[in-house]
């Protein structure tokens, strides 16, 4: 086939280059005279030992030189003859790299074979006499780059195509240099060329020099030097390669319906059958489980190198596959032929993994690998949980124990130094309000100190709760304490004048609150215990809630529900407050639903009558706890609010919590009123409420109100799981486990769980069940999914049955997978809806890379030819390069495309 041989060298502006062990090379060319150095009878004979010296270094300074024809010609025949010529023309095609650039021109216009056009051999397009001195010392001097495109024939080609004189050179390059100049970057009105051909042995060839006139446009890559070999071959074999390209398509053609046939047995092979492979399964194994630990897009592009590498192995593993080997080379074969109608050299053929035709194999291989993930994850991924804001979804309940308790049934019961003078009811109605005076903290502080000086115990005792709490004054633990004493020492005086089951039941409540002195439960019991067998319904109640609790007294349910039942006979409300809890949920006696209502209504109207006679805090929230949650009366949230916030103000804690509650739930909340939740919440707080510690932690950890801040969120945290409250212990451990501790984080699920917390039991499961950073626990796991499952836990179900599915670490029992995954199906558990759809899918590791084969018969289908014979798998790149080539080989860009060529 002919071809054509094109470089284009270039010299730096300023450059003067020439190596010392290159001196001899320089005398060469400047005593050289061509071929004619050789002896006739001599040419045929071996290289010498000095020419394959030559040679040898002359491809070792200068690599391009193996492209040369004559190189060519002295590899097949190494004689004296082609080393010489060899030699002669890479010494020719490098001057440029041992000489400056005026000796250059000069030597390619009057060196031996160089055709002269009179005194030199130097040409332009213009057909003027050039200079020879003139144009060597403007090209010395130039201050850009010069470019030195060299182009080669083999004799038989030029002299066929009449390319063996200067004369057609020169009309072809004058003709051509628009083109040269584009493909270089270089404006029209600003290009340079000259040129000069020697007639030279068995390769003629052409010298040019090329530059800017400017000196600073201009640049040269390969695209550029292919569009201009690409244009030489075209105005130089136009003929000849028309017939040439027809024939090699015909043949291209032949070989794509051969292979067609071939490809398609390999590919129903592929989609039919099975592939045993262990190291592809063991590969998408550890993929799959490092895919369950990597954020972002699961896609080949967003993976990092590691995980890139494992994908990689895979698709090589699977190009071992006889079947998709044979189809491979087959589709490289094809793709080779396409090659070579634009490229001399054909590039090294790739690995399957490295083949940009089939990446999407590693995408599907990573597809796989993660669906086999999720088939045999026992976890969803969507399993990040919350308990609810409060604690509890009703909130906390009215105490069971309430100062509400202290009043009396008649005011003439209290003895002399008890006594509900006129001064302190009136101090009594600032501190509450009624319709007739306003609350007033400071007008009632006043007067309880006048009373309370004057000996009145239930002042002083009352003195002692607003220094607590610094209501109308500021708050004063050690003087709350002291009033505390002297209202005790003051009661127990009056009882020991004069017996009194009213005094003895305020005695019984300073010892169950530790006001004034030691916190004594057995204390407490003795005196509520002489003033409940006097009938007095405040001391049975206050008594009942001691023996509910085992306080004081052995734990006794039964006779708690006995005194509360004697309280509340007598129309107490909190006896009747009681015993609807205990009807309602079965506390020392059976369930019974019309009790429980029938009382928690007594308890109600009883509550609205108290709170008639005289504003109490703790009734207040009472009746709007009631109110709210529609317990003992219709539900009616604003009127709840209204008691509710009014028993805020009083510095109530459970009211403060559910008034804050509300209005964070509340999406129109106005910011003074959002600024005061955090008011309330951290009294609530600090006077013991754990839910509303809970709650003001979560505001600390999750920012909004208050500025996101952890440590106040653990202090928070910590001081209600101190108290019981499970939701704090939870947190804490989710906080735990997020500082890489799971060790801590254990300890604290394990505690909320204990107290029946769902959450922390699913996420105690969890925990044991991978055993990350814990010991593995597989029956502690299942008991506490269980557990969480039992409570309704949609993800512990889901997580239960797909162990029961995959018989993972117990034994595999579809019956229980099917229960569990159907429970939480009905709560939304779009996973387990899947799984209940899929049963009978295989997520074994062997099924993966049987649809790996799978996937790639698909693959291999589309890039497959058509039955009509055309390349279609060839790339659109590749299209517009053959396009191009064609044009340049002369055809029309729609030339023989009837033949079956698609040029897309």
């Amino acid at each position: 086939m002919p071809r054509i041989i094109f470089k284009c060298p270039y010299i730096k502006p300023g450059t003067e280059r020439a190596a010392a062990h290159l001196n001899n090379y320089v005398r060469y060319v400047a005593t050289r005279d061509g071929t004619d150095l050789l002896k006739p009878d001599k040419a045929g004979q071996p290289a010498t030992k000095k020419q394959r010296a030559m040679v040898e270094r002359l491809l070792r300074d200068f690599p391009m030189c193996r492209g040369m024809f004559e190189y060519e010609d002295y590899q097949s025949s190494p004689t004296r003859a082609a080393a010489s010529e060899f030699i002669t023309r890479a010494i020719e095609d490098n001057y440029d790299q041992i000489a400056k650039r005026e000796n250059y021109v000069s030597y390619i216009a009057q060196r031996p074979r160089a055709e002269r056009l009179g005194a030199h051999g130097l040409f332009n397009g213009t057909g003027d006499a050039l200079e020879l001195s003139r144009i060597a010392e403007e090209v010395a001097n130039h201050p850009g780059n010069v470019w030195l495109p060299i182009i080669s024939l083999r004799r038989e080609d030029a002299a066929r195509l009449g390319y063996d004189n200067a004369r057609q050179w020169q009309a072809l390059l004058s003709t051509y240099a628009p083109q040269i100049a584009d493909a270089m970057n270089i404006p029209w009105e600003q290009f340079r060329w000259y040129a000069s051909y020697h007639d030279e042995g068995s390769h003629p060839h052409v010298h040019m020099v090329c530059y800017s006139a400017d000196g600073r446009s201009g640049f040269l890559d390969k695209e550029g030097i292919a569009r201009i070999k690409s244009g030489l071959a075209k105005n130089i074999f136009r003929q000849e390669l028309t017939e040439i390209y027809r024939q090699q398509t015909q043949r291209r053609d032949d070989l794509v319906r051969q292979s067609g046939e071939v490809m398609k047995e390999l590919i129903r092979q592929m989609l039919s059958g099975t592939l045993e492979n262990p190291r592809i399964e063991q590969l998408m194994g550890e993929l799959a489980q490092r895919l369950k630990s990597t954020s972002g897009r699961k896609q080949y592009g967003y993976l990092k190198a590691p995980l890139k590498a494992v994908v990689d192995e895979i698709v090589d593993e699977l190009a071992k596959d006889s079947r998709v080997s044979s189809a491979y080379d087959l589709w490289y074969q094809l793709r080779e032929e396409v090659l070579r109608t634009y490229q001399d050299d054909l590039p090294d053929r790739l690995p399957l993994s490295r083949q940009t035709e089939f990446k999407r194999i590693k995408n599907v291989v990573v597809e796989e690998a993660a669906r086999l993930g999720e088939h045999t994850e026992v976890f969803t991924p969507a399993d990040i949980q919350e308990p609810p804001q409060a604690g509890e979804d009703a909130g906390p309940e009215p105490e069971a124990e309430s100062e509400g308790s202290d009043v009396p049934e008649e005011a003439s019961e209290a003895p002399p130094a008890v006594v509900w003078s006129d001064r302190y009811k009136r101090a009594r109605s600032f501190l509450y309000g009624d319709d007739d005076t306003p609350q007033d903290h400071e007008q009632a502080c006043r007067l309880f100190m006048e009373e309370a000086l004057g000996g009145n115990a239930l002042a002083m005792h009352d003195l002692g709760r607003l220094l607590a709490v610094g209501a109308g004054v500021e708050a004063d633990a050690e003087q709350s304490h002291a009033w505390y004493a002297k209202a005790l020492s003051a009661f127990q005086t009056v009882e020991r004048q004069r017996p009194n089951r009213y005094v003895e039941y305020r005695i019984g409540k300073m010892y169950a609150g530790g006001l004034g002195t030691e916190q004594d439960d057995t204390a407490a019991a003795k005196w509520f215990s002489q003033a409940a067998a006097r009938g007095y319904q405040y001391a049975q109640y206050s008594l009942a809630g001691l023996y509910s609790r085992g306080k004081g007294v052995p734990q006794d349910d039964g006779k708690a529900l006995e005194l509360y039942t004697l309280a509340a006979a007598q129309g107490f409300p909190y006896a009747a407050w009681e015993l609807g809890k205990r009807y309602r949920d079965g506390i020392g006696c059976a369930a019974d639903g019309r009790q429980a209502a029938r009382y928690f209504s007594a308890a109600y109207d009883g509550f609205r009558t108290l709170a008639d006679q005289r504003p109490d805090d703790r009734l207040q929230y009472r009746i709007g706890w009631m109110l709210l949650h529609g317990v003992g009366t219709e539900r009616d949230e604003t009127a709840a609010l209204e008691w509710l916030e009014k028993s805020a103000e009083l510095k109530n804690t459970y009211a403060e919590y559910q008034m804050a509650k509300h209005i964070l739930a509340d999406p129109s909340a106005k910011p003074e009123q959002t600024r005061q939740v955090v008011g309330w919440l951290t009294h609530a707080a600090e006077a013991g409420l754990d839910c509303a510690q809970y709650a003001l932690g979560r505001l600390y950890r999750d920012g909004g109100p208050v500025a996101q801040d952890m440590t106040q969120a653990v202090i928070w945290f910590s001081q209600a799981a101190e108290r019981g409250n499970q939701y704090a212990m939870y947190a804490l451990g989710k906080l735990r486990l997020e500082a890489d501790d799971p060790a801590a984080a254990r300890r604290w699920f394990q505690q909320s769980a204990d107290l029946g917390n769902q959450f922390a039991q699913y996420r105690l499961g969890k925990l044991l069940l991978c055993g990350d950073g814990v010991a593995k626990d597989t029956a502690g796991a299942v008991r506490w999914l269980t557990e969480s499952a039992e409570q309704g836990n949609q993800y512990a179900q889901y997580a239960l049955g797909k162990l029961y599915l995959l018989g993972k670490d117990i034994p595999q029992d579809r019956e229980s997978a099917v229960r569990w995954f159907t429970l939480a199906a009905e709560q939304g558990n779009e996973y387990a809806r899947y799984f209940l759809d899929h049963m009978d899918d295989s997520p074994s590791l062997f099924a993966s890379a049987t649809r790996l084969l799978h996937h790639m018969g698909r693959i291999f289908q589309e890039q497959a030819p058509p039955p009509s014979g055309g390349i279609s798998f060839v790339d659109s790149k590749l299209r517009r390069k053959i396009r191009e080539k064609k044009i340049a080989m002369g055809h029309k860009p729609d030339d023989h495309e009837e033949q079956g060529i698609e040029l897309k």
